[in-house]
């Protein structure tokens, strides 16, 4: 895993910002809020609105980044649209009303009315109708990662129900519902692949359109006890993974294959759970739980080019409206579900797809030279294969350091001390297991590497 630039920090912790707490916060009523605020990730600004101290926007652009690996590994094209968007594209799609109170509308200094934007739909249409005309410049499917706002009337449990949220969405544009279709299948593998390497069982499940519309549509949902939604689901489809198979985003069949693979399986959300169907379920397999959802796909045709005027020549002389889908990833929501579906009473325990720090060096004698210079040998080894340790270098009681590790949730530990380096070694712990092992400096390191190296 390579650092991205957001990555670039001072990684002793006598020089990072990790305003850790004690106490457990009173406003927080779910699991992953809770550790949030006490390892320091995020600070309320307002109801639904944070900050992202150090540590909380690491990890958030770790998720970031593998969600734009992931997009364009299946040919999707990155972008950026702005947070505020003009009040007249979504009052000719017919939508300016339909999201109510959730949107904020603001009124500029020319009394324009604007709106905060909480999806993108009819701006991404107008850019694809004033430079896309024929049908050889399709299949496009371009996606940007950008903040939103939907005014919620009850914010809460933090990130996971903010009005301010960090979201990835995209938009399909192809000549027919079969191609749009394709498209559609492909980012149901996308996001697959996505939620496996941040560590998590994802289940699309069929859902509701809601105010974006559409007729085809699955959400993606993380099983946990805090889940907002109900869910309906034949346990087989737990059992699935893609692994470590090629996958090639151009074809049909394969996308195909795959889509069939994951939603044979029975998997609803309450909205649109069919009894009748269900009980069809060997009674063995039926499960009811809770879900937080972190993403949803919608193919909805020609609902937007038809009123917005998108057409392209389709090589027949004739002027078509495209078929369009779109896509959404809650980027700041994952945090909060990976946190929800890994962690114990201790802490967070982060997968290491995601992990801010590849590992935790935890000096037990500050001050020692010996334990001062084999800490630092530690940490100059793992920083020149390209990792990232945090080193607690703070002159503080083993106690609070491991506890400082043990809430952060870094996935591996080493510990340093004058008693294990009489014997040439140094331990190393799993944050997920408890289990330790007692190895050479130089070994722990190359142990590290390992678990890395085949991470993506």
């Amino acid at each position: 895993m390579e650092p991205t630039i957001y990555g670039v920090t001072h990684m002793r912790l006598s020089r990072y910002f990790l305003p850790v707490l004690k106490e457990t916060p009173r406003e927080a009523q779910i699991v992953s809020h809770r550790y949030m605020l006490q390892a320091g990730m995020i600070k309320q600004a307002s109801a639904g609105i944070y900050s992202w101290l150090p540590l909380g926007f690491k990890v958030l652009k770790r998720i970031e980044q593998i969600v734009h690996e992931e997009q364009q590994r299946a040919g999707h094209l990155p972008m950026l649209m702005p947070t505020l968007q003009p009040a007249e594209l979504w009052q000719e799609s017919g939508r300016y009303n339909d999201y109510g109170r959730e949107m904020l509308r603001i009124e500029d200094r020319h009394g324009r009315d604007m709106l905060y934007g909480p999806t993108n739909e009819e701006l991404i249409t107008d850019i694809f109708r004033s430079h896309v005309g024929s049908y050889k410049e399709l299949p496009l499917t371009l996606y940007h990662i950008q903040w939103k706002f939907r005014d919620e009337v009850r914010p809460r449990f933090g990130v996971m129900r903010g009005r301010e949220f960090f979201m990835k969405d995209g938009y399909n544009f192809d000549l027919t519902k079969e191609d749009a279709l394709h498209a559609y299948n492909r980012h149901l593998v996308s996001y697959l692949r996505t939620y496996e390497r941040m560590g998590l069982k994802a289940i699309p499940m069929r859902a509701d359109g809601g105010p974006i519309g559409g007729d085809y549509t699955h959400e993606f949902l993380v099983l946990a006890e805090t889940g907002e939604s109900e869910v309906f689901y034949d346990s087989a489809v737990t059992d699935l993974t893609l692994g470590d198979r090629e996958v090639d985003y151009d074809s049909v069949a394969q996308c195909q294959a795959i889509f069939d693979e994951w939603t044979a399986p029975y998997a609803r959300t309450d909205e649109t759970h069919d009894d009748a169907l269900f009980v069809e379920v060997p009674e063995e397999r039926r499960r009811t739980a809770r879900g937080i959802e972190v993403g949803q796909i919608f193919y909805f045709g020609t609902k937007y080019s038809d009123v917005m005027g998108a057409t392209v020549d389709d090589g027949k002389g004739n002027k078509v409206p495209v078929h369009m889908g779109s896509h959404g990833i809650g980027v700041s929501r994952l945090l909060g579900a990976i946190i929800e579906a890994s962690h114990d009473d201790k802490g967070i325990i982060w997968p290491e797809g995601v992990t801010p720090f590849h590992c935790g060096i935890v000096n037990l004698k500050q001050s020692d030279d010996e334990a001062d210079a084999a800490c630092e040998s530690l940490y100059d080894s793992l920083t020149a294969l390209g990792l990232e340790p945090l080193y607690d270098d703070r002159d503080e009681r083993a106690g609070a350091k491991f506890g400082t590790m043990d809430m952060i949730g870094l996935p591996w530990r080493i510990t340093v001390g004058p008693r294990g380096l009489k014997n040439g070694v140094v331990e190393l712990t799993s944050r997920r297991t408890g289990e330790s092992e007692e190895l050479p400096p130089q070994e722990a390191v190359a142990k590290i590497a390992r678990i890395y190296e085949g991470i993506a």
